[in-house]
């Protein structure tokens, strides 16, 4: 199979066409960004990283029969995936009171969800990614309601997934950013899950190991990314 031209470059990703119609390359960079791009910078091996961790998680939850795009991982910064017409809605799971939840319904940091919540919000810098409900995605045209209740629901048994595995690594997986596209009528979890989608704490001393740190200058990002993997991946 052949890697062809670009097809689309984002903040944290570059997407290739290959020889086949169906499939693409999704290659990870280093480049760091936050606050809708306005922080930049870069986090050392972080494309390396975050190819590992999201190959490793999607394999888990195919086991689980969560549909992914994830084929194969190419090589240490690749991955091959399955084509998809992307829904251009972010849905975040959220099980303990962090980042904009804090400041938008005045919580403190760390209060554990007694339901997981799950928010929608449209993909779109310039309008700094509103939040919208179901019936905005409707009205756009970026999904059925047949559409979004496979999303909720593989969205849900994701989230449920995740919580134990990472608690069993003593990990506590605070909230996540999924995103989803379709082909035909089939829904599948695309993009990735990685510390840059994800806040992730350590179980006993809250130690943050995602992209807060980058956010919010708390140093040792990449020794951060690091321990992630090796902690998710390990035996």
């Amino acid at each position: 199979m052949q890697k062809k031209e670009l097809l689309y470059e984002g903040k944290a990703k570059k997407v290739y066409l290959t020889s086949e119609e169906d499939k693409l390359i999704q290659e990870f960079k280093d480049d760091a960004t936050a606050f809708d791009g306005a922080k930049k910078g870069t986090i050392s091996k972080k494309g390396e990283i975050n190819n590992a961790i999201s190959a490793y998680l999607f394999e888990y939850l195919e086991n689980y029969h969560i549909p992914t795009h994830y084929f194969e991982k190419l090589s240490a910064n690749e991955m091959l995936i399955r084509k998809l017409e992307i829904i251009p809605i972010e849905i975040v799971l959220r099980n303990v009171a962090a980042g904009s939840l804090c400041a938008r319904y005045n919580i403190p940091e760390g209060k554990v969800m007694e339901y997981p919540i799950l928010e929608y919000y449209l993909k779109d810098d310039e309008l700094h990614d509103p939040m919208i409900n179901e019936y905005h995605a409707y009205a756009f045209g970026h999904a059925t309601p047949d559409e979004m209740k496979a999303i909720n629901r593989i969205a849900s048994k994701v989230n449920a997934i995740l919580k134990s595995f990472f608690d069993r690594r003593n990990l506590v997986l605070v909230d996540f950013k999924l995103e989803f596209g379709k082909r035909i009528k089939d829904i599948y979890l695309a993009d990735e899950i990685s510390p840059d989608t994800c806040r992730i704490w350590d179980k006993k001393t809250h130690k943050k190991l995602d992209k807060d740190r980058f956010r919010h200058d708390m140093g040792g990002v990449d020794k951060a990314y690091r321990e992630l993997r090796d902690r998710l991946m390990g035996d």
